[in-house]
């Protein structure tokens, strides 16, 4: 089995941070979004990733190398975005008819990967959601089966929505389904999207069961962001690099603070992801997120979320700062 991670947006919702960062690399709960993607594939044994990127691409490719150089990885540049089915359909000379496991570059889900990547069936996650119609949604039979799927409806007959993860068995089919969509030009709001492929294989007889996930995190703007922040963190604790100084500083769990950080007389925490590199003074921080090699004095932060080599100097409440920014609050 083949891992295809589409990571070719430019996460126009998180900007001005993704103007100089992948979105997939965005530090959450002490990892990268993309990070806990990965880890949970390597967990039930998928060891070949075949990555769809784009903006900032290079950023990617050399995250991946150095992170996760013992997996076997491909790079394949989606140079126009036209959605997810012509990102998927992409990798297809690399697949050659292997089981795909195709897992969005934005969905952190909790679910049990090795139930999902063993079942007989090709499957496809799902959760309900109180307004569907801005996702792609599942209608599932009595007997489990998913009787059909569509990409953003505008009167949902289900309110199950796909969260971005598949495991298809048949990917000879998928990607006779997605060559179809793109020769028979069929767009779902200007798109060639996967959840009309997906029902292209529906209608040519291939079976899909559905799972549940037990949770879905939203890594999609700011505020959800740090949400789902804090909640990966309350669930998975902190992690405090040893090789750090703490001077006359109170650490309110749970935080994650990477390596090599210079803290002085601050409050740090709860629910604060610190990226290496970064001094802080005279501060007050919680439920926030900070990048690398930023640093900041006499700030009180809160719910805020600053880029890397930030320079932040002053008193300040809710921020969201790109890299490379310098401010100073009188």
């Amino acid at each position: 089995m083949k891992a295809i991670i589409p990571v070719a947006g430019v996460g126009t919702k998180l900007r001005p941070h993704t103007y100089t960062q992948p979105k997939a690399l965005i530090p959450l709960a002490g990892k990268t979004i993309l990070s806990f993607i990965i880890d949970q594939l390597k967990d039930a044994g998928i060891h070949e990733y075949i990555f769809i990127v784009g903006y900032l691409g290079d950023k990617i490719q050399d995250y991946v190398n150095q992170t996760y150089p013992e997996l076997t990885t491909y790079f394949v540049y989606q140079n126009e975005r036209q959605g997810t089915g012509h990102a998927i359909e992409l990798a297809k000379n690399i697949v050659n008819n292997d089981e795909v496991f195709i897992a969005l570059g934005d969905t952190i889900c909790e679910y049990d990967i090795k139930e999902v990547v063993s079942s007989p069936y090709s499957m496809l996650g799902v959760k309900k959601v109180d307004d569907p119609r801005s996702f792609g949604v599942a209608i599932v039979g009595e007997d489990d089966f998913i009787e059909s799927v569509v990409e953003k409806p505008a009167i949902p007959k289900s309110n199950m929505a796909l969260v971005g993860l598949y495991k298809i068995k048949e990917s000879n089919f998928l990607f006779e389904c997605l060559q179809y969509i793109l020769t028979q030009n069929i767009q779902t709001q200007g798109e060639y999207n996967l959840t009309d492929a997906l029902e292209c294989m529906i209608k040519r007889g291939v079976k899909f069961q559905h799972f549940k996930v037990k949770s879905w995190f939203d890594c999609g703007k700011k505020e959800t962001l740090l949400e789902s922040n804090a909640t990966l963190l309350k669930k998975f604790g902190g992690n405090i690099a040893d090789a750090n100084s703490y001077e006359d500083t109170i650490i309110i769990p749970p935080v994650s603070i990477a390596k090599d950080c210079n803290i002085k007389k601050s409050i740090i925490g709860p629910h604060v992801t610190i990226g290496s590199n970064t001094s802080i003074t005279n501060s007050i921080v919680r439920d926030s997120i900070i990048g690398s090699y930023a640093n900041m004095h006499e700030v009180v932060l809160d719910n805020s979320l600053i880029g890397s080599d930030a320079n932040i100097k002053g008193l300040s409440h809710s921020l969201n700062i790109g890299d490379n920014t310098e401010l100073e609050f009188g």
